[in-house]
């Protein structure tokens, strides 16, 4: 069996430089685990629930955290202007950040043309769930690991 037989065609996309919250809402409306990344119509990587959910991870304190004793507070040492940074990183809303800093790339991806079991194998070594199915450089489906497991049902069902 061919991986364009058991594919959702036309899969809904997201592009590159659209926010995490607008990512999170097509694959809310859409109940879809994941969405091809798209950069001009050109496929760039693939976001996913787990890109999201790692974004709500807490982190420790950093390891260099400096709090001043009342005579050090006229100063401002420079680690703390570079700790800065990491600061503004930390308490920045997730919602606005664009997918192109979240997103799996290079995206991994399958042919039509291909049989299931390679999907099958491809899925198990890269340790993902769904893969975007392309000809050419477009981006023509999603085959995911149910799609699979429902087509080798099908499969045995014929026989």
């Amino acid at each position: 069996m061919k991986v364009n037989e058991i594919m959702t065609p036309d899969p809904r996309t997201v592009d590159a430089k659209a926010t995490v919250r607008e990512a999170a809402h097509i694959m809310r409306e859409y109940r879809v685990g994941g969405l091809p990344v798209l950069d001009g119509g050109r496929l760039v990587g693939m976001v996913t629930d787990s890109d999201l959910l790692a974004l709500l991870s807490t982190r420790p304190p950093s390891e260099d955290l400096w709090l001043p004793s009342p005579l050090e507070i006229i100063e401002v040492p420079i680690r703390e202007f570079i700790n800065w940074e990491k600061t503004k990183a930390a308490l920045s809303d997730i919602g606005t950040t664009t997918v192109d800093r979240v997103m799996s790339e290079p995206p991994i991806t399958i042919s039509g043309e291909a049989e299931i079991e390679e999907a099958a194998a491809l899925m198990l070594r890269e340790g993902i769930v769904r893969l975007p199915v392309m000809r050419g450089e477009a981006v023509v489906g999603i085959v995911t690991r149910s799609d699979i497991v429902q087509g080798l049902a099908a499969g045995r069902e014929s026989t």
